[in-house]
């Protein structure tokens, strides 16, 4: 499942460019199924996740973000729920466009049901 909104929402085809390409790079098919805006809330793992990182960080002054690696790979639950942390240092290009010809040429299929938020990306033969 995917947010359907923020930079990278579903209606964005920079995403779907992104995804053409990993789908391609494995040779296997992905489905995307995007929360609707503003309702990621309903999203159970994020409702079992949140209130541990809220409890780590109560009272925390953050001085760097080292620190806040360590204090969100510290949450855990009693039921076994372990978050595994990474700081990526990729400076990632901002003002990037989807090519010309993309929206001709990519191969995702849309949904009958929700297409705007349902589908499925398959690699180019």
């Amino acid at each position: 499942m995917c947010d359907g909104g923020g930079s990278n929402s579903s209606r964005q085809y920079l995403f779907k460019q992104d995804l053409q390409a990993l789908v391609n790079e494995l040779g296997i098919e992905i489905r995307i199924a995007h929360y609707p805006p503003y309702t990621s809330k309903h999203n159970p793992i994020e409702h079992r996740l949140f209130p541990h990182l809220t409890r780590v960080c109560q009272g925390v002054i953050f001085d760097s973000v080292e620190m806040v690696k360590n204090l969100m790979a510290n949450a855990k639950t009693q039921t076994g729920l372990k978050v595994f942390t990474t700081i990526l240092t990729q400076v990632y290009k901002t003002g990037r466009k989807v090519t010309e010809d993309f929206k001709q040429t990519m191969k995702i299929v849309f949904d009958d049901y929700l297409p705007q938020w349902n589908y499925t990306a398959k690699p180019q033969v």
